[in-house]
């Protein structure tokens, strides 16, 4: 099994995870369980495939889908043992944020992709999935939460990697200095509150 393989499997069962309990707090059937959670799933990497024109990883091989049904089906029978589903909803998706974005880059790396795209590929592997969730489920996007660190850490994960790959670093190294990077960001954000600024509209002047 490749390395992409292997994060492509890690990313597709833990975003599935957080799916399947926006689905819970929305009180969704068994089948609404598998559906928001293989929509998360699979979300980022489907589109990162189609954009660089490969092969849909899930299409070629449909055991992620059923990587993704089981983990729906664990939260559907367990999800009310948690004290907070919020929580593990925010920590879940920062650890699947840190395996899908070194998904992205590895993929476009491999199809020789230019440095805009690979970043890119990067950003949109690790927050589509948990975009279109929350769209469906009625939630505001974690993506689009004022002033809180979700894309910036994919961005910035994503960049890491490409600038150990520059100091002559061997491509494992890379995606671990990328999930180590967009995992330290995100973690800082939910644990103490790590913001950007943001935009305050102000009277227009005389």
């Amino acid at each position: 099994m490749t390395a992409l393989a292997v994060l492509d499997y890690a990313s597709v069962f833990i975003f599935a995870l957080t799916g399947a309990l926006v689905a819970s707090r929305a009180q969704l059937d068994l089948v609404g369980f598998v559906f928001v959670g293989c929509l998360t799933a699979v979300g980022g990497g489907t589109v990162r495939d189609v954009i660089l024109d490969r092969g849909v990883f899930w299409v070629a091989e449909p055991s992620f889908i059923m990587v993704a049904t089981a983990a729906a089906f664990c939260v559907f029978f367990t999800a009310h043992l948690l004290e907070s589903r919020l929580k593990a909803i925010f920590w879940l998706d920062a650890v699947a944020l840190a395996v899908a974005v070194p998904a992205g880059v590895a993929a476009a790396l491999g199809m020789n992709a230019l440095w805009p795209v690979v970043v890119i590929m990067g950003v949109a592997t690790g927050c589509f999935g948990g975009l279109m969730r929350d769209v469906v489920c009625n939630e505001v996007p974690l993506v689009l939460k004022q002033g809180e660190l979700y894309v910036t850490c994919a961005l910035a994960g994503a960049a890491s990697s490409l600038a150990l790959l520059s100091l002559g670093q061997p491509l494992g190294l890379a995606l671990i200095g990328c999930a180590t990077v967009t995992f330290g960001l995100r973690a800082g954000s939910l644990a103490f509150g790590w913001r950007l600024p943001v935009y305050k509209s102000r009277p227009p002047r005389r």
